[in-house]
């Protein structure tokens, strides 16, 4: 089973998004397709005059907010993208996490800051992904939970991916890709030929440490090494272009 991820700067690419649903198409490899969208809800909140805040790249979530990002995240980006791979002969079935209890999550607790309706997630319905990939689908996730009593939650894309995937791999054998503009993770962020071919956690430390990492990368490392550290069978992080090249996490 493969999961991937794909962040708003591959979403937003008409080139970068063919490209990763073309290796989709092709792969033969049961697929969960878990996607962000951030920029598109951000235009929209603008347009509608809803104000936004982010804190480290997560969004603070309201009431208003919440409907744009469902607008966004369950509508328009979600099932542009199950269009897209009906279009390559893939059978693509869109959900969220409320559509057949697909992940349960509660509202984050936080002592310093009220993050409103944005969801951790606690529970993955694998039988529901499992029953899916024996039918022939490929799942296209958006990044909204539920919380079991009627509130939908907005979730971080990178999470849900480690939570799929690391429920996934305790019934079968599963790779975790995080798709975005970069080749993978760099040494420089001015060299696009500097990917790290591989990374220990230790040897992420070390080099964040050092300013070699910048702090942007950290939670999508933080992610990744949690993945792999869970039973994630092969973990990476990539150019939209090479799915099985980047920076493969050990």
């Amino acid at each position: 089973m493969r999961v991937i991820k794909i962040g708003g700067n591959v979403v937003d690419s008409v080139e970068r998004r063919a490209s990763v649903l073309d290796a989709i198409a092709t792969n033969g490899l049961p697929t969960v397709l878990v996607h962000g969208g951030g920029k598109l809800a951000t235009e929209l909140a603008e347009r509608l005059n809803v104000p936004q805040t982010l804190v480290d790249g997560r969004r603070i979530t309201d009431a208003e907010t919440l409907r744009i990002v469902t607008m966004v995240y369950g509508g328009l980006v979600n099932k542009t993208l199950v269009a897209e791979l009906q279009a390559r002969g893939v059978n693509a079935i869109g959900l969220t996490g409320a559509d057949g209890n697909l992940m349960l999550a509660h509202r984050r607790v936080h002592a310093e800051r009220d993050y409103g309706f944005v969801g951790d997630v606690d529970a993955v319905n694998v039988a529901l992904l499992t029953m899916l990939a024996e039918a022939g689908y490929t799942v296209v996730c958006a990044p909204l939970t539920h919380d079991g009593k009627g509130t939908l939650l907005n979730t971080n894309a990178d999470t849900i991916a480690r939570e799929i995937a690391v429920a996934l791999s305790a019934t079968t054998e599963t790779e975790l890709s995080y798709i975005f503009e970069h080749e993978g993770v760099l040494r420089d962020v001015n060299d696009a030929s500097s990917a790290f071919v591989q990374l220990s956690r230790a040897q992420a430390q070390a080099y964040a440490a050092n300013g070699v990492i910048t702090a942007g990368m950290l939670p999508k490392l933080e992610n990744a090494f949690a993945a792999a550290e869970r039973g994630v069978r092969r973990v990476r992080i990539t150019r939209w272009d090479a799915l099985d090249g980047g920076t493969l996490i050990v």
